[in-house]
């Protein structure tokens, strides 16, 4: 599957999660098929910023709740700001409650 693709596949996923919730990587790398993609998931949500897209991808973290994307958003902790006006609860970069927020992408979606 060619990057394009790819990272085509990743962004019809995150265009999916729901305000208020979060996925990871992983599971979205799982979704389309690639389940030891998700570094690459990485790389495709590293390139969205440079998209004229409305995509959520404040939304995506890593496996532990973690905001590892936060230095790709323009401006001082707008990852953060982001996901708490959506109401999440933020301590030290990581979701509270993470469990709780987490958004399971269906297979194929």
């Amino acid at each position: 599957m060619a990057n394009s693709d790819f990272f085509e596949k990743v962004y019809a996923i995150v265009a999916l999660i729901p305000e208020g919730k979060v996925t990871s990587y992983g599971a979205i790398a799982k979704a389309i098929g690639a389940a030891r993609s998700s570094r690459t998931v990485g790389y495709a949500m590293n390139n969205c910023v440079k998209l004229d897209r409305d995509l959520p991808a404040h939304r995506v973290v890593n496996r532990n709740g973690v905001l590892t994307g936060k230095h790709h958003f323009p401006g001082q902790d707008t990852m953060k700001r982001l996901l708490e006006e959506e109401g999440l609860e933020i301590e030290d970069y990581q979701i509270k409650n993470f469990k709780s927020v987490f958004w399971e992408p269906s297979v194929n979606e």
